[in-house]
């Protein structure tokens, strides 16, 4: 019966193994189910946002803002890499990290010098491990990212694109469409691109501006990309919770099936070694 006791230790451990796949499966739907709201609430600000900006903005002011101009050439970039700093989440923090390695790759074929910027300990430990030297890290950003830490990572870049050290920023992030799809998107965010103006009469008036045009772009540019940053910042947090909740769903399902071969190769060797239990009691009446 060793092979019996064999079996039934690999049932207990994958039985254990599944309590705990189906707890963090669980845990990650309620986080997603918040992370999603976050998302949906950060959305109509940002799309207010966007319409001012193509409001208010024209080609004669975009010369005096230093976010709107763009570099003849661009010499010198920097990416922003968003990651988890948790694992077990399928491949979500893989195709993050294939999608900035695409972009910076890119961006160095032309002549362009990279400095990587990232958060998260998964996209930082894989960046250290090629030996890559990071501009800055950040791991102290949690899946509930305010206003204050997209803030902190973007300020600085700002200022220094301002003062033309950098002639453009692009940031990775995972884009939320639903639980189902949270792929990897490059969005350039410096120099700011005002969106295209719709043509729903209910947008197309009139505004009044005051106290100008200048003064009102002068405060909007930095909130627009300050808001494009926390936007996929919480994009990024709902995207991990939905790719970990399928990670662990799928790891529950496959350790129901393995429960099920498991279960079935023990009550099949039980029932081969009665069997022969009851042979050798039926041979050895048979020989008395």
């Amino acid at each position: 019966m060793a092979k019996g006791r064999e079996l039934k230790g690999r049932i207990k451990t994958v039985e254990n193994t599944r309590k705990i796949t189906r707890t963090m499966e669980m845990v990650a739907t309620s986080k997603m189910k918040r992370a999603a709201d976050r998302v949906l609430s950060a959305r109509p600000f940002a799309i207010a946002l966007g319409q001012v900006l193509s409001r208010v903005y024209s080609p004669e002011l975009g010369e005096q803002f230093p976010l709107l101009r763009r570099p003849a050439t661009v010499r010198k970039a920097a990416v922003l890499l968003l990651t988890a700093n948790r694992g077990l989440a399928g491949g979500f923090n893989t195709n993050l990290i294939r999608e900035a390695r695409a972009r910076v790759t890119e961006l160095e074929k032309n002549g362009v010098e990279v400095e990587l910027h990232i958060v998260g300990k998964k996209g930082v430990g894989y960046f250290k491990y090629l030996g890559r030297a990071l501009s800055a890290q950040r791991v102290d950003i949690s899946d509930r990212p305010t206003s204050a830490d997209a803030a902190s990572l973007v300020n600085e870049l700002m200022d220094r694109y301002a003062a033309g050290n950098i002639d453009a920023v692009y940031m990775v992030y995972a884009q939320y469409k639903s639980a189902l799809s949270t792929p990897p998107t490059t969005e350039q965010v410096l120099p700011v691109v005002p969106p295209a103006t719709t043509s729903d009469s209910k947008l197309a008036l009139d505004f009044i501006l005051a106290p100008s045009a200048e003064a009102i772009l002068e405060e909007l540019l930095p909130a627009y990309v300050r808001n494009a940053v926390y936007r996929a910042l919480v994009e990024t947090a709902a995207g991990e919770q939905s790719a970990r909740r399928t990670a662990m769903k799928n790891a529950t399902d496959n350790a129901s099936d393995i429960l099920q071969t498991l279960r079935r190769t023990y009550n099949t060797a039980r029932q081969a070694q009665i069997t022969q239990e009851i042979a050798e009691i039926v041979g050895g009446a048979a020989a008395l």
